[in-house]
């Protein structure tokens, strides 16, 4: 079919692929747009939320930092491996999608966390600013608590690797194990059993 060939829908080969260029510019300039509104706008925004929750408090923030660190990583690991221990399974595709939605949603805290720590533009700076003044220890603990989430959840793996190895071989020795002969009837005398045995 060439460029001026007309589809069974009315509309030219050459129509279909402009709309599809024109739509992907323009998805592609919406999400451009949006990441720079975003990144102008989600350092500040968290670090005075933080800074609100601390109150300045070491304590709270070593508190705050740990929980955040430690709950929005190790969830959203587990979601993730719930989708991929889903995903061939009967109504798998679905599950592992919305697991894999919360997983995401679930985590935003510690990336906004991030864009202020990893972040180079003024709102990132403004950001580390207000954390160090009224939320000190926050972005340490979170990373104390990312890391203790992290050892957590490869221990799961581990276990959860390690049961479906034995559940696995257990499998492969059953199917390879010759059947069971059948057990001779009670009073039944056995194939070897002589007539003077029962005298």
């Amino acid at each position: 079919m060439t460029s001026s060939e007309v589809r069974p829908d009315g509309k030219s080969s050459a129509t279909v692929w402009r709309n599809r260029i024109i739509g992907g510019v323009v998805l592609v300039v919406v999400l451009v747009v949006t990441y720079l509104i975003l990144a102008a706008f989600i350092p500040r925004w968290w670090a005075q939320r933080v800074a609100e929750m601390v109150s300045g408090s070491f304590s709270k923030g070593i508190g705050w930092g740990f929980l955040f660190g430690a709950v929005c990583t190790i969830v959203p690991l587990l979601l993730l491996l719930f989708a991929v221990l889903m995903w061939r399974r009967r109504a798998g595709k679905f599950l592992a999608g919305a697991a894999v939605v919360l997983a995401v949603l679930v985590s935003i805290p510690n990336l906004m966390t991030l864009s202020i720590v990893l972040g180079n533009s003024s709102a990132a700076h403004a950001g580390e600013r207000v954390l160090d003044v009224d939320a000190p220890a926050f972005r340490g603990a979170c990373l104390a608590g990312a890391i203790v989430a992290a050892l957590v959840f490869s221990g799961v793996v581990f276990f959860v690797v390690r049961g479906q190895m034995r559940r696995k071989k257990a499998a492969k020795q059953s199917a390879s194990a010759p059947p069971a002969t059948a057990a001779p009837a009670p009073g039944t005398p056995g194939p070897t059993s002589r007539p003077h045995d029962h005298l």
